[in-house]
């Protein structure tokens, strides 16, 4: 086999798949085998690189070059002036700053520059399709070590409760006393499971999604891990039709695992024997609640059951189960291989290790990234994220999807963990992090995840099936200025109400952006009803569209672009709107070329 000098690494995860990395994959091949150079050069599909905005990405190795946006027509000049010729081609180079200044090495990056990976270590690392590069990078090791050497169960929990390891999928349980408690739970037949929440539900949220599509097997590895533990020999995969890729991957990584005797009868001759299965959730938000997650994979409708008892002493099928998110799993090998003290040794007193975010919405660098627990919001944002595009201010943050709450711009600096999250009346959540700017309506922002949940409670409880839908129309009663002061004070009771009487997380939790955001944002719920006024300019009904004579030109240009012929006026005269046939659509505002066209 020929020497390989360079490596050429294609992300595939579903951002940049979207952006058609995978023909990138076909062209590098391609041009390759006509410049007489595949047996030198090899080209590897991977996960997630995690700068999501700037896809497709790829990077040569091992100059470490990091080529962004790249399309089918620039692989040609990639090959011929990197590969050829050793010249890295600059303007394909990742740009930051406002000045636009090119960063060969992504690691060189702000937004690489404050990240730690290790629930993301091997994404846009490794081809998440072979075993043989998880293996090269310490995979299976654990597994190896802990079958070969016969360690005791207890020794492996009481690894995860020192490392300070709490769930990742939300409510942030020390995941170490959850595996615990399924070791301790008496099974009549001695039959045990373990489970992986895959069902990844919150808008925004792809981090569970980046981790199986760039390094299935180390969830893999770890539920395994994770079923000599327990004592279990059944494990099942929990995860939404929607993430087809991940779907793949995971179904490729099981069969490999089984074919390298990794997951089946008898693992390495150790006599213990584990079998992994996939069940597909048709993405019903409800059924990360882990109740309704068992629930589902049974065969029946995905609904929660009263707690206690709780999945470890009384599960799925009844039996003592072990469930815990992608992201944990993610972590388990590092922490036994590496020692519990290096993961205990980062983060917070009561939040160790690492956190993956998705960022998303009104920021520079949206895409996903993974952190020291107790780094400030503001280094997420700012540093990593880029700052909010366009000159505008920061206005708030939402953490946790629809259970979680709004940050305002005075907690910038607050450390981001568990405890702090939930002091200000926000929560961890699975990891989703929404930025918003001065031009969001944080009444709209609160009635956009109550319309989520009112979509996705079950109906079983009916705090959740009637109360949500009850806030839902209050909200809606204030975005169309129709609400009176009661109806505020209503709103806040009926948030209470819920969240002490609501059956499951999701009921308990959906009140949440709402009581956030009339914790920060009071002034702005009284605007919206006492003044019949959106200060943000977002509630259509409370706003008037106008322009102004003084600085209209005549153009005509909006009225040629007014999709209900709201404009009218001469060309070099000043236009005026039809408030009767106006939709607020803001198409006028975005073609007005001299400001003359304003939100009121």
């Amino acid at each position: 086999m020929s020497h390989i000098r360079s490596h050429i690494m294609v992300c595939t995860g579903t951002g940049c798949t979207s952006s058609d990395s995978p023909k990138l994959i076909t062209a590098f091949e391609e041009e390759l085998k006509l410049e007489g150079m595949d047996q030198e050069v090899r080209v590897v599909k991977t996960g997630c690189f995690g700068l999501c905005a700037m896809g497709p990405i790829v990077m040569v190795f091992p100059e470490g070059a990091c080529y962004t946006r790249v399309t089918v027509d620039d692989v040609h000049e990639i090959v011929a002036e990197h590969i050829v010729k050793g010249r890295i081609v600059t303007r394909l180079l990742h740009m930051e700053g406002e000045a636009g200044q090119s960063v060969t090495s992504l690691s060189d990056t702000q937004f690489y520059k404050h990240q730690l990976r290790i629930a993301l270590r091997n994404c846009g690392v490794i081809n998440p399709e072979s075993i043989d590069e998880y293996i090269g990078m310490d995979g299976y090791t654990a597994l190896e070590r802990i079958l070969t050497e016969k360690t005791p169960p207890q020794e492996i929990i009481d690894a995860l409760k020192k490392s300070g390891l709490r769930g990742r999928g939300g409510a942030g349980f020390p995941t170490g006393n959850k595996w615990q408690f399924t070791y301790d739970a008496a099974s009549p037949d001695g039959t045990k499971y373990v489970c992986c929440n895959a069902d990844e539900g919150d808008p925004g949220a792809f981090m569970d999604r980046s981790v199986l599509e760039g390094d299935p097997f180390s969830v893999i590895e770890a539920m395994t891990i994770a079923g000599y533990t327990v004592g279990s020999s059944q494990g099942y995969i929990y995860i939404r039709a929607e993430y087809p890729i991940a779907v793949k991957r995971l179904e490729l990584a099981i069969a490999q695992a089984e074919e390298y005797g990794l997951l089946g009868d008898d693992i390495l001759g150790s006599g213990f024997s584990f079998k992994l299965e996939l069940r597909l959730g048709a993405g019903a938000f409800v059924c990360g609640e882990e109740t309704a997650l068992i629930t589902s994979i049974e065969g029946h409708r995905g609904e929660p059951r009263p707690r206690p008892p709780f999945p470890a002493v009384k599960g799925l099928f009844g039996k003592p189960t072990l469930l815990n998110n992608v992201e944990t799993y993610a972590n388990i090998t590092w922490i036994l291989n590496n020692g519990w003290e290096k993961f205990a040794a980062i983060g917070t007193e009561k939040s160790k290790g690492t956190k993956v975010f998705a960022l998303g919405g009104k920021i520079t660098n949206t895409g996903l990234v993974e952190v020291p627990m107790g780094t400030t919001l503001r280094t997420i944002i700012e540093d990593i994220g880029g700052g909010i595009p366009n000159g505008k201010k920061f206005k708030a943050a939402q953490t946790g999807g629809p259970s979680g709450g709004c940050i305002p711009a005075q907690y910038l600096d607050i450390p981001v963990d568990y405890d702090n999250l939930i002091e200000i009346g926000s929560m961890m959540g699975s990891g989703g992090l929404i930025v918003m700017d001065e031009d969001t309506c944080m009444v709209d922002i609160a009635k956009f995840f109550l319309e989520f949940t009112v979509d996705e409670s079950c109906g079983k409880c009916t705090p959740c099936r009637i109360g949500t839908k009850s806030l839902y129309e209050l909200l809606d009663k204030i975005t169309k200025g129709k609400a009176t002061m009661d109806d505020l004070d209503k709103l806040e009771t009926l948030c209470y109400h819920i969240k002490e009487n609501a059956l499951c997380g999701l009921g308990q939790t959906a009140p949440n952006p709402v009581l956030s955001t009339l914790k920060y944002f009071r002034d702005e719920y009284i605007a919206h009803i006492q003044e019949k006024r959106c200060p943000a300019g977002v509630c259509k009904s409370l706003l008037t569209i106008q322009i102004l004579p003084e600085k209209c030109k005549g153009c005509t240009l909006c009225a040629r672009n007014c999709p209900t012929g709201a404009i009218t006026g001469k060309v070099k005269e000043a236009h005026v709107i039809d408030p009767e046939k106006c939709v607020k659509c803001g198409v006028c505002i975005e073609k007005c070329r001299f400001g003359a066209i304003v939100k009121k």
